[in-house]
């Protein structure tokens, strides 16, 4: 068999056995039912690491694979998650506000506010329920003064998501591998940051690779610091790819913790595949299912 009609008969057969009957090779679609789930946690899909696919091809396949959202989107995309009745759970980052250049530095407080207050108009009139925000790098700052300064402008920015409706999440991104000098990299800083501003307006982004990177323990973790979590992103550890037997970390078990804290949020799939990306996405949902 030649290898392209081996690889189009396999994703269609994988599409056929998870309820993704619409899909085909040529992308024509048709009606087809949406998987049962559990729905004991919503998941999400993050946009960048589909970046092969066009936009209306993922939301699709996350509208067909039971998923609610697809996030990390800009103000232009939303509309086309909407269309497939998807919200984007977390807006793209502002310009103002890059994962190196945070709130760290008074400096930066007065263009990020600025900006701020124009998103926040703008997810709430598309029903986008929170904006991501980044602590930027260190630059020899201490760990106590950097989070002394952004508490005070992220008190600033609880306002305005106050006045508009919406919520603030601030990524724990690991500063060994990826993000190397970024400030926010562990979970008890962001969680004594998230009670220095002392508002539910804001809340963590809980990055399980990151933070697996950077401490491990992860049950342990989110048990203990659950209630500073606003939302969760999943990937294999490590690589940064699928979730599956391949990587270290026990996504049911993970997922099951985070289902026993009561959290409602989204937990968004944000691994990068090296597999076919549709049979990699419907396991990764699978398995985060519980």
């Amino acid at each position: 068999m030649k290898r392209r009609s081996f690889v189009n008969q396999s994703v269609v057969g994988i599409a056929l056995a998870t309820g993704l009957a619409s899909w085909s090779p040529t992308g024509a679609a048709a009606p087809a039912p949406t998987p049962a789930r559990k729905g004991r946690l919503r998941q999400s899909v993050c946009r960048w690491c589909f970046g092969s696919w066009p936009l209306e091809r993922l939301c699709s396949v996350a509208s067909e694979l039971g998923l609610g959202s697809v996030e990390l989107l800009a103000p232009d995309e939303w509309a086309v998650a909407s269309k497939h009745g998807l919200t984007c759970a977390v807006a793209s980052p502002m310009a103002s506000n890059p994962i190196h250049k945070g709130w760290n530095r008074a400096e930066n407080h007065e263009a990020m506010l600025r900006e701020l207050d124009e998103r926040l108009a703008l997810c709430v009139s598309a029903g986008v329920p929170k904006q991501i925000v980044f602590s930027g790098n260190r630059s020899g700052l201490s760990d106590a003064e950097g989070l002394r300064v952004c508490a005070a402008g992220l008190r600033e920015a609880v306002k305005l998501a106050e006045k508009h409706g919406s919520s603030l999440v601030m990524e724990l991104l690991n500063s060994k591998v990826d993000h190397g000098d970024y400030q926010c990299d562990r979970t008890a800083w962001g969680a004594d940051l998230v009670q220095a501003v002392g508002s539910d307006r804001f809340s963590l982004l809980y990055d399980i690779y990151h933070m697996q990177i950077m401490e491990g323990d992860v049950i342990r973790t989110i048990r203990t610091h659950h209630q500073a979590v606003g939302h969760y992103h999943t990937a294999g550890n490590p690589g940064r790819n699928e979730i599956d037997d391949t990587q270290e970390l026990n996504y049911k078990a993970i997922c099951e913790a985070i289902v026993e804290t009561g959290f409602k949020g989204f937990l968004g799939q944000e691994f990068i595949p090296r597999r076919d990306p549709l049979q990699s996405l419907t396991e990764a949902v699978a398995i985060c299912d519980v």
